[in-house]
């Protein structure tokens, strides 16, 4: 195996594992700002269920990370070397300035921005680029359109409660948290799945696009892994600048994440945990009452999703330039 195969698959651990890191914020925020579950146990349950993910929902979104964007046997590994790196670089930019950017975003900017560069227009699949693009931004508006809803269901349903129904939510979390986390894992681990299968059948290891099993296990660890130690910035980001997160609050953001992000992700779409979960925590706020959201912060977000392609896809060209001068074909 060649030292820059070699790289691709580390960068791409590396990659998985700042995922965990970026996104653990997503699932464990709400549960944690409603004081629903210690950040010890919110983390370490939600990482479990991360690694589990995988197992249970399939590989729908590394098949279409791996066959539907490009051509495989068209791909080399420094094109997968520079998208992985373009990557890695926005998703620690992002954290070091706690800005709940999207790790998706960030892949797959990087990886056309490459296979653009490196293998040309042609090489790119239209119908899978159209999938996946509708999946990426249809995804936070159905969010936020769930998130509304189901709040207003509960509201209905709760209006003559007691205080005590908080303890009801409270204790619900850890039915819809798991849930979120057993989504995530399964969408987000899926798209590294993608990016090493797409390496091993480069480098000649496979003869087609079929995740071995090894891989499964290598992403969904690296990403669990991530998860437990936790992004605590963007946990402070998502769980309390929207607005004070209470434990219906919190059920229903979860709720409202995890159909949306697992029905994506049988489908095979690959979509941004963080946008969903932050269009969901909007959508649930908005239900309440619409001045109750800090709309100021949700727009310094959404402008993050907007430029995270264009700007991993121009350095990850630029990137691919350079690696070609250090690793040439």
């Amino acid at each position: 195996m060649s030292f820059i195969l070699i790289l691709v698959i580390l960068l791409a651990l590396i990659f998985d594992f700042l995922n965990g890191i970026h996104d653990s914020s997503n699932v464990v925020a709400t549960m944690i700002s409603s004081r629903a579950f210690s950040p010890r146990v919110a983390l370490g349950v939600t990482a479990v269920a991360n690694f589990v993910g995988p197992f249970i929902f399939g590989v729908a979104v590394a098949e279409t990370i791996g066959n539907e964007i490009v051509h495989p046997d068209t791909i080399n590994v420094q094109v997968l070397l520079a998208a992985l790196t373009s990557a890695i670089l926005w998703n620690l930019l992002t954290w070091y300035l706690g800005i709940p950017s999207s790790s998706s975003h960030a892949l797959i900017g990087g990886f056309i921005g490459a296979v653009v560069v490196g293998a040309g227009w042609q090489m790119i699949q239209v119908k899978g680029l159209e999938k996946v693009l509708i999946a990426l931004f249809a995804s936070p508006i159905i969010g936020f359109v769930f998130g509304l809803i189901v709040t207003r269901l509960v509201i209905i349903l709760c209006w003559r409660s007691s205080m005590k129904v908080n303890w009801i939510f409270k204790r619900g979390q850890m039915i819809t948290a798991l849930s979120l986390a057993l989504s995530h894992g399964t969408n987000d681990a899926q798209k590294t799945m993608g990016i090493i299968t797409l390496a091993l059948v480069s480098g000649g290891y496979l003869t087609e696009f079929k995740v071995p099993t090894y891989v499964i296990l290598l992403c969904a660890g690296m990403i669990a892994l991530g998860t437990a130690l936790g992004g605590w910035k963007l946990i402070r980001t998502l769980g309390g600048k929207f607005y004070k997160i209470r434990p219906m609050d919190g059920f229903n953001s979860q709720l409202a994440s995890a159909i949306v992000i697992i029905g994506s992700s049988i489908l095979g779409g690959p979509v941004s945990t963080t946008q969903v979960v932050s269009s969901s925590i909007m959508g649930v706020g908005a239900a309440d009452r619409a001045n109750k959201v800090r709309w100021g912060v949700a727009g310094e977000i959404v402008t993050a999703w907007f430029l995270t392609i264009p700007a991993t896809a121009l350095v990850a060209a630029g990137l691919y330039r350079l690696i070609l001068l250090i690793f040439p074909n």
